[in-house]
This record gives structure tokens, sequence and C-alpha cells, in this order.
């Protein structure tokens, strides 16, 4: 598979060393910041910007850049005849990721989004634990991050564009719609802005309360920055009639480490009257494992012809659930679906 990758921070850098062990033709990287490529990628083609990488003819886009480019890449990448990959969330509006889908079904394209947690063992025992108990559910999710330096740096550059509640709150929010599989109707969320070094409109601090039709209701919170506090950053809880399935933690990895949030310690499993169960995930896989698994999985959906219609429909009513939070707190008042 030729594939170009569009994007060279973090998450840019992962997937083309994903590509790289998985044995694809790396066309390029879109390198806009000029920031140095890792050993294994400086030989790879660097391109200054997305439509020079496009004249490579890549058969796959991986694109890995910041949310407000993310539908209009998607889409020309998808016109130019290649699938794509795109990095959570699928757009910075719902308007935008309902184009993006229908360009797929337009066009014949597989859309892979990049729901990392689909693909992380754990995660999806945990799901199916949780399943298992039946509804309704409580949700109890957060994801804080006590950044400082260049995180803290990262953080503010992301707040130019999206609210630590949608960028991160649309992993959970996925989480919760594979285990309830009902509609979310209603969303009411709260922010504050806890910091001078980010604009007067953005926050860094928010949670929501997401209802849901078959009476499952969830919580979700998310603040970056240096004022953060190390205690109870983790919290990963499913609640039902049948009992609880919690992860119980990261190995004493801190809030601001990737480490810290997509490692599971293990799973308590606690069924209403009776004893506990302990999961454990030993040898589990790190952050650049996840991204090479979630790789092979694009590769695989376009060399089987997988069906991605209710992957594509989650990928844009999460987004919906946490834009929907977003307004809320604009707003100051709950918002309907």
């Amino acid at each position: 598979m030729r594939v170009l990758i569009v994007g060279a921070g973090n998450m840019g850098q992962s997937h083309a060393l994903a590509h790289a062990a998985l044995g694809s033709e790396i066309a390029g990287i879109v390198n806009r910041s000029g920031r140095p490529a890792p050993p294994e990628l400086e030989s790879v083609p660097v391109f200054r910007t997305f439509e020079a990488g496009l004249e490579t003819k890549p058969e796959l886009v991986a694109i890995a850049t910041h949310t407000d480019s993310h539908a209009a890449y998607a889409i020309a990448a998808m016109e130019a005849g290649a699938h794509v990959f795109v990095e959570k969330p699928v757009a910075a509006t719902v308007a935008e990721a309902e184009r993006v889908v229908a360009t797929a079904k337009r066009l014949g394209r597989k859309l892979v989004v990049g729901y990392i947690l689909r693909h992380h063992p754990s995660w999806m025992r945990l799901v199916a634990e949780a399943r298992a108990l039946g509804g309704p559910y409580v949700f109890r999710l957060n994801l804080n991050q006590q950044s400082t330096g260049p995180a803290w740096e990262t953080h503010k550059a992301l707040m130019r564009t999206t609210s630590p509640i949608v960028d991160c709150g649309v992993h959970y929010v996925d989480v919760m719609c594979q285990i309830t599989d009902a509609r979310p109707v209603r969303v009411q969320g709260m922010g504050l802005r806890l910091s001078a070094e980010i604009a007067p409109e953005m926050y860094n601090y928010g949670q929501f309360q997401v209802f849901f039709a078959d009476g499952s209701i969830g919580w979700y919170e998310a603040g970056w920055g240096p004022m953060m506090s190390e205690t109870a950053f983790f919290v990963k809880d499913v609640i039902s009639p049948g009992g609880a399935v919690s992860i119980t933690g990261s190995d004493g990895a801190g809030s601001a480490e990737v480490a810290g949030h997509t490692r599971v310690g293990a799973l308590r499993i606690h069924p209403a009257g009776g004893a506990d169960r302990i999961v454990a995930f030993p040898g589990e896989p790190d952050h650049d494992a996840l991204c090479r698994a979630e790789q092979a999985f694009v590769l695989r959906a376009i060399a089987e012809d997988i069906d991605l219609s209710r992957h594509m429909e989650d990928a844009v009513r999460s987004l919906a659930v946490c834009l929907a939070a977003d307004e809320s707190i604009r707003l100051g008042r709950p918002v309907s679906l």
C-alpha cells in the first residue's frame, strides 16, 4: 500500500512508524513545521504542502493534523482516488463530518477514524464485560492532564481549534455508545478558563453529562494545564444494575503521560452481590503498538472490503455529543440532540 502521511507531530510520526513496520511504501510525509524525523523515517520524502504530497498518487492518506483541516484534507484525498485514515475528531463540525462520510460512500472509499481504543485489547474487553452486565448504564470517565513545558505548549496549540472535551471526549463517548447502543438525546456541560495563556473564549477545563434514550447517563471530564491535579485524573467506571466494570489504573504513570491513559493495569469486574474478579493485562501494547494495530486494521479494511458504515456513523455521533457539550458550555444551558 502506497501511503502519504499528513502531519509530522506525535500522532503523524507514530502512524508513519506503524506503516514502516507493516511494510507499507511511504510515499512521503507532509511536514509544514520542519520537525525533524526519527532515524527510521529520515529517508522518506518530505513535502511542505498537502497538494504536493497528493501528487505522489497515494492509495491511502493518513491525516494527523489539527482538527480544522481534517474535513478538507479527507475529502480532497478521497476525490484524488485515495482511501483515508483521519485522526479523531473526523471534522470540526457535524456538518463537515457528514460531508466526509457522504464523500466516502459516494466514491466507494474506505474511511477510518482514529478511535485507537477500539484496537486496545483491554478496552475491547471492558466494552464486552459491560455489555454482558446489561443496561441502563452509568458511565464515569475522565482524562485530565497536568501538562507543563512542551506538553502545555502542545495543548495550547490544540486549543486554538479544539476544546479539551472535544479532542479526547470523542474517544470516551464512542466507548459509551458501543456499550449502550442507545441514541444520545441531551447534553449538559460546564467549563472554566483556568489560564490567561489561552484565548478568552476558550476553556481548558470542562465536563459534561449525556443522557441516552435507554435511560443511561454518562459523565466525562477533561482538563489540561499546569494547574491540574494528579489526584483522581484516571476514572474509568461503567456501572449498571448488574454490577460494575472499572479500569484500576496504569502502573503509576503520571497524568501527562500518554501511557497514563492508554495503558490498563487491570479490569475490576464487580457483579452486583457477588465477589469481584480482577482481569490483568500483562505485557499490553504501548502507544506505538496500538498505532500499528490501528493501521493494520486500515489496511485490512481496504484489502478485505470491510463494511465501515457503523464505524463512520459512530464517528459522527460521538462528535455530535462532544460538540453539543461544547455548545452547552458556551450557552449555559442543556442542548438537545
